[in-house]
């Protein structure tokens, strides 16, 4: 008795230690200014602004790049992005855009690209949003090539879109410069740059800057909700990381790492190609992703190889099964197992590649 007692103090303290690292080292730099990033991307930004881009007016390529880019300014998971993938499908969005929209969302937010560069390294950081721009362009493109009756819906979203609202007595630049802003105090707190004090003079300078924005050109109403979005989003995803980075530490005392090594030892195409289904059937909320490549299969310790690696990084934040049980109801079972195929193919030839360059 006295043994089990042992190993689950050992356990508790490996994930209390897992957790106090992260937190120690992201939450202020990180994730704060992200999630007021995320609070006025929800309650600042017109929906009409972003969902124009996706109808039959805008040129090809703009569509198709403004959807598989978007989500780096969204902090959503698998399962979040999923109303927003519905309202523009029914909207009119063509299959393509839609599903590089719903890959992207929640492959290449901000956050999680950062967290990515910041706690797992720089180069599979960069990797992971360039694989994601791409695949998923690559998925809309091939979606659109094997559906090309169903983008034709696209033509008509235009006449569809809900009448753009008057604009607030603000010069049209406003909105823009305040994301910028806040964008930079990201940047610039999880840059290795500069020294701590130069740092915090530029990020109390442009946090400064944003609050005479906030102050000067919005609402009283406007600010209540900026502030209420980061709140809201804050509270939803914040516990979901605490909980899981702690799970994941725990679950990574008790992981065999020879076994690990031995499937995700190296960047094969078996290798990738588990790396992507395991990804693709576990739920992995925003952020969450980055500890359980790092610390529950290995990473950060050398046990998994990149491929695998990156190829979790794809497939595990845009797939899940609850995703995959609704996105298989809102386009159907064909064009659901189409995409769902896409992204764990991709996903593993990605990894394979990235791991041939990289080993």
């Amino acid at each position: 008795m006295a043994d089990y007692t042992l190993i689950a103090i050992a356990a508790l303290q490996a994930g209390l230690t897992t957790l106090m690292e992260y937190l120690s080292a992201h939450v202020l730099t990180c994730l704060v200014p992200a999630f007021f990033i995320a609070g006025a991307i929800a309650a600042l930004l017109r929906k009409e602004t972003v969902m124009k881009y996706f109808g039959a007016d805008a040129p090809k390529w703009l569509c198709y790049s403004f959807a598989a880019t978007s989500g780096t300014i969204l902090a959503v998971c698998s399962c979040t992005i999923l109303p927003m993938f519905a309202g523009i499908e029914k909207r009119g969005a063509g299959i393509g855009p839609a599903t590089a929209f719903l890959f992207s969302g929640p492959a290449i937010n901000l956050m999680a690209i950062v967290l990515t560069a910041r706690v797992l390294g720089l180069g599979i950081g960069v990797a992971r949003a360039v694989a994601a721009v791409t695949m998923a362009v690559v998925i809309g493109l091939i979606m659109t090539a094997i559906f090309q009756g169903s983008d034709e819906r696209c033509k008509t979203a235009a006449s569809q879109a809900e009448p753009e609202p008057i604009e607030r007595a603000r010069p049209g630049y406003v909105t823009g410069l305040f994301m910028a802003v806040l964008v930079s105090i990201l940047l610039v707190a999880t840059s290795s740059l500069f020294e701590m004090m130069p740092k915090a003079a530029i990020v109390v300078a442009l946090a400064l800057m944003a609050a005479f924005m906030m102050k000067a050109y919005y609402l009283p109403e406007e600010r209540e909700a900026f502030l209420g979005e980061t709140w809201w989003l804050a509270k939803r995803i914040f516990p979901l990381l605490v909980v899981g980075t702690f799970i994941t530490g725990v679950i990574g005392y008790f992981l065999p790492v020879e076994w690990v090594r031995t499937i995700f030892g190296t960047s094969s195409p078996l290798a990738c190609l588990l790396a992507s289904v395991i990804g693709a059937l576990l739920y992995m909320p925003t952020l969450l992703e980055v500890p359980i490549v790092g610390t529950l299969f290995g990473y950060s310790a050398g046990v998994t190889a990149s491929g695998p690696a990156l190829a979790l990084l794809l497939a595990g934040p845009s797939l899940s099964l609850p995703n995959m049980v609704v996105i298989w109801r809102v386009i159907g079972a064909k064009k659901a197992s189409v995409y769902i195929s896409l992204v764990v193919i991709i996903s593993t030839l990605v990894g394979m590649l990235y791991g041939a360059i990289f080993p």
